[in-house]
């Protein structure tokens, strides 16, 4: 399927690892230009060579996003809202303080309203455009475990549902992703939610990646989303195939939530 997205200008952030860097390789790959921001580069992003601008950046602050954009200033198509991250709070909400709350919305929700508030002015010059926010199962499906991540998250899917309405008439579209498990360093890292989960409980982080996912009603497919799956994903809805499509939201979860 021809795509059609040759000679585009897409930003994407949080592009230098996990999903933002799947999507960027598949955007490269459809012929589109990317201007990349993270707070640091990768050797993965640093390898796609002149198709690829790395922005340093840091999207939790609040001119962080608006610098960002501006490289865009000769003309933007597409924005991919990417960055994001999550603290499991393996001892409960009291234990949750204003700061940790603020650090989580800042990265999770006000990276997104900002990025797509200095992005819009430049699709409309364009005479259009599309904006596809990866969000999290974790809207639909809130845990205690990830309560302010599932906020925010909820927070992104409402955000872009009102924009969809107000900027339909003017040639853009919004919708969001919603991934469940991935594998990326998110989930899998040292670092990542099962290292954490892991040593909260006292055993192994493949036992806590069970738990977790059962906790959420187990995955049908039997196995994690890959990166590149939801890349796939973004590349169809910034496309002019879905060119109907807005408002809308797209869970890839391999049958995490059952509900309708």
């Amino acid at each position: 399927m021809d795509l059609e997205l040759g000679g585009k200008t897409a930003v994407v952030t949080g592009a230098s690892k996990g999903i933002g860097l799947a999507v960027t390789r598949a955007l490269v790959a459809e012929g589109v230009r990317v201007i990349a921001g993270s707070r640091s580069s990768s050797p993965e992003l640093d390898a796609l060579g002149d198709a690829v601008r790395f922005f340093p950046v840091d999207l939790s602050t609040s001119a962080g996003p608006a610098a960002l954009v501006a490289e865009a200033s000769d003309g933007l198509d597409i924005l991919v809202n990417n960055v994001g991250a999550l603290t499991p709070r393996t001892t409960g909400f009291l234990d949750i303080t204003d700061e940790d709350w603020l650090a989580t919305l800042n990265l999770d929700l006000m990276a997104v309203v900002r990025t797509t508030r200095a992005a819009i002015p430049l699709l409309i010059q364009r005479g259009g455009g599309t904006v596809v926010s990866v969000g999290s199962v974790n809207a639909f499906l809130p845990d205690p475990g990830v309560i302010d991540y599932s906020a925010a998250k909820a927070g992104v899917w409402n955000l872009s549902k009102a924009l969809s309405k107000e900027f339909g008439d003017r040639g853009l579209r919004f919708n969001t992703i919603s991934p469940g498990p991935v594998s990326t360093s998110l989930w899998l890292g040292e670092t990542g939610v099962a290292a954490t989960v892991a040593a909260a409980m006292g055993i192994s982080p493949n036992e806590a990646r069970q738990r977790v996912i059962e906790a959420g009603g187990g995955i049908s497919t039997g196995r994690f989303t890959e990166p590149q799956e939801v890349a796939d994903l973004v590349l169809l809805l910034a496309s002019n195939r879905a060119g109907n499509v807005t408002g809308a939201d797209f869970r890839i979860d391999g049958g995490l939530t059952k509900e309708l």
